[in-house]
């Protein structure tokens, strides 16, 4: 019989994904066949499954500290806001239209909960041990008649629950306990235990309220979680880039990304942040551009809006003035479709509009069709030049979403990648365009920047332009992450009643 055990929080970014993402960690290193579950996702940090299948990136995380290729019975359900009260649902790893919230809530959701069953069942044939993510809060009552990841799950399942409080934002002893006060009595049984997570400073100061909370509810406090910084593993959505967008390093190089309001996948520069010698600062409308060393366009769930956005806020006119100066720009998928001479949007996927005028910054144009296109690539860069390095590199790995097909309009362009696999299946595929004074340049592919030597190439060609000796040593982007999943399970066991844990899990037996 498969073991479950739920984690649920008070609020959204309480800390459920990467307590789940360590639970999964432990296991693994305890040697027990464990996999992560979450039935319904809302993020706009997606992944490409082998099967060309579109998840959420949090689950992707919570595999890898597992052992396993991410699979999308993992998040069968993921839901990317495209804006006004609207998301893309995406139903296992496909595609099946735009919903506004009320649509999907009341008419939606329970359909999908048997394909929810599903996933969820085929899961329990293969694993011992079920970690389960639920999102939000499971109080939020409005919405609870038809909500398909909290108390509907762990009632399925009969799943122990953790309730996890955030208590640096503040209020976590008032959350706990109003949260279970509007739980009903059936769910509020499920919850066996309670989290105190991010905490800062002396633990014995907080020892009388763990015993008024323990008293008041009746639930044992299995620990206090400290505050974690700087974990390196991915995060889920765009509440966690909110902790990003001032913060920067005092590396030699200035790197800095445009926040735009839909903005998508940003963890592809997460392992820019990683480098000793980058500062990566993120910048949205009235924040100052300054002059940085490359400036980084991301994707975009709605690369029309996003565009216009640009245009208003006056961003488009800062990075072509930047540009002119010699500051170089690579965009990454939406980021890429915008720096063409147009975008059409024939069939209204993103927008009303018919089409719109890029940056104007590459010989391209972009038209969206309703079919999206999602695959693991693999990619050659047989050379091309940037800023005055030729950039060389092999074996790349990455995936695209989208639903743009590119055209270009030069004779001599050059295209910095060619795409070999497809999917595992072998293909001969041009991909982006770098311009010839190799400052401006655009892919599709995301992730690019995890291949080691290629993103130490491109940051290496930034320190020849400044002067700078180039650097030799090279991160391992993807040791590194291991690392970081064995930090977060050691810190997470030293401060979580493990024993209680395997109780209230051997009880539920």
């Amino acid at each position: 019989m498969t073991n479950h055990i739920m984690l649920q929080g008070t609020s959204s970014h309480v800390g459920k994904s990467i307590l789940t993402t360590a639970l999964c960690r432990i296991f693994y290193q305890d040697g027990i066949k464990v996999v992560p579950f979450k039935a319904q996702n809302m993020a706009l940090n997606s992944y490409v499954t082998k099967n060309g299948e579109e998840m959420g990136r949090a689950q992707v995380a919570q595999a890898e500290a597992a052992g396993l290729e991410p699979i999308v019975n993992m998040n069968p359900v993921l839901l990317k806001p495209t804006g006004n009260s609207c998301s893309q649902v995406i139903l296992m790893g496909k595609p099946i239209g735009n919903m506004s919230a009320k649509e999907y809530h009341t008419g939606y959701s329970l359909k999908a909960f048997s394909v929810v069953q599903q996933a969820l069942k085929e899961l329990s044939t293969e694993y011992e041990t079920i970690v389960i993510e639920g999102a939000g809060s499971p109080a939020e009552v409005n919405l609870k008649a038809n909500d398909i990841v909290n108390m509907r799950i762990a009632k399925l399942l009969n799943a122990p629950v953790l309730l996890i409080a955030d208590i640096d934002r503040g209020g976590a002893l008032a959350s706990l306990v109003g949260t279970l006060e509007l739980l009903d009595e059936e769910e509020r049984a499920l919850v066996k235990g309670l989290i105190i997570n991010k905490f800062r400073g002396d633990i014995t100061l907080l020892e009388p309220a763990i015993d008024f909370l323990e008293q008041k509810t009746g639930k044992p406090v299995l620990g206090v979680i400290p505050y974690l910084d700087h974990l390196g593993i991915d995060d889920e959505d765009s509440v966690s880039l909110e902790e990003k967008i001032h913060t920067a390093s005092n590396g030699e190089l200035k790197i800095a990304v445009i926040r735009t309001p839909k903005i998508s996948n940003f963890t592809d520069f997460d392992c820019l942040e990683k480098e000793a010698d980058v500062s990566l600062y993120y910048v949205q409308a009235g924040d100052a551009l300054g002059n940085p060393d490359l400036i980084l366009l991301p994707g975009s769930k709605n690369t029309t809006e996003d565009l216009l956005y640009l245009r208003q806020s006056g961003i488009e006119a800062n990075i072509k003035m930047l540009i002119a100066q010699g500051t170089p720009l690579i965009g990454i998928c939406g980021g890429y479709q915008m720096l063409g001479k147009a975008i059409y949007d024939p069939h209204h996927t993103e927008s009303t509009l018919d089409s719109i005028v890029g940056l104007d910054l590459l010989p391209i144009e972009t038209t969206f069709i309703p079919e999206k296109l999602t695959t693991q690539v693999v990619a050659e860069c047989p050379g091309f030049q940037f800023l005055d390095t030729t950039i060389v590199a092999s074996g790349l790995h990455g995936y695209e979403i989208h639903m743009g097909r590119t055209k270009f309009f030069q004779d001599n362009f050059t295209n910095p990648f060619i795409i070999t696999e497809r999917s595992e299946t072998k293909v001969h595929d041009l991909d982006g365009y770098v311009r010839s004074d190799g400052l401006v340049m655009g892919s599709y592919i995301h992730g690019i920047f995890d291949n080691d030597l290629y993103r130490r190439s491109i940051l290496n060609a930034i320190r020849i332009r400044k002067g700078l000796t180039p650097l030799e040593n090279i991160v391992n982007t993807a040791r590194a992450k291991q690392d970081s999943y064995d930090r977060l399970a050691d810190t997470v066991r030293k401060n979580l009643n493990m024993d209680l844990l395997k109780e209230i899990m051997a009880a539920k037996q």
